[in-house]
């Protein structure tokens, strides 16, 4: 039975999102896929998720997880092609403060640049203490 964790199922591949059972695709999803319940299914993959979540911190100020920015990448592949004055809708259900230690955070430094060490100073009330 490929709904259980412990079988492999045929069409699942590794990926970064966290919280997913590796190797496993949920009952849930199965059935959809299997009732043809969607309209399109876009794949996202792992590097264009966190570079997706990277974006929408940088230019948005939406801290989210990896999942996250995959669901936000499919709804901007989808904002590509859709009608004029469409309405998309997209949840981002998570924050990223857990992942800081995921592939999520690889490229980001722990310590500040002198760029955000610069701003943290121009604000006195607000300063993070100095090691």
């Amino acid at each position: 039975v490929v709904n259980q964790p412990g079988v492999t199922h045929p069409n699942f591949t590794p990926h970064p999102i966290q919280g997913w059972t590796p190797d496993f695709i949920p009952r849930v999803l199965q059935e959809g896929l299997d009732s043809e319940l969607y309209d399109d299914l876009l794949q996202i993959s792992g590097p264009e998720a966190i570079a997706t979540s990277h974006k929408l911190s940088a230019q948005e100020g939406i801290f989210t997880g990896i999942s996250g920015g995959a669901t936000a990448a499919v709804a901007l592949r989808v904002a590509e092609t859709a009608p004029s004055g469409s309405t998309i809708l997209t949840m981002l259900p998570d924050t990223a403060e857990r992942y800081l230690s995921t592939p999520l955070f690889d490229s980001i430094d722990a310590d500040m640049n002198l760029e955000e060490t610069t701003l943290s100073r121009s604000t006195p009330g607000f300063q993070l203490p100095e090691n």
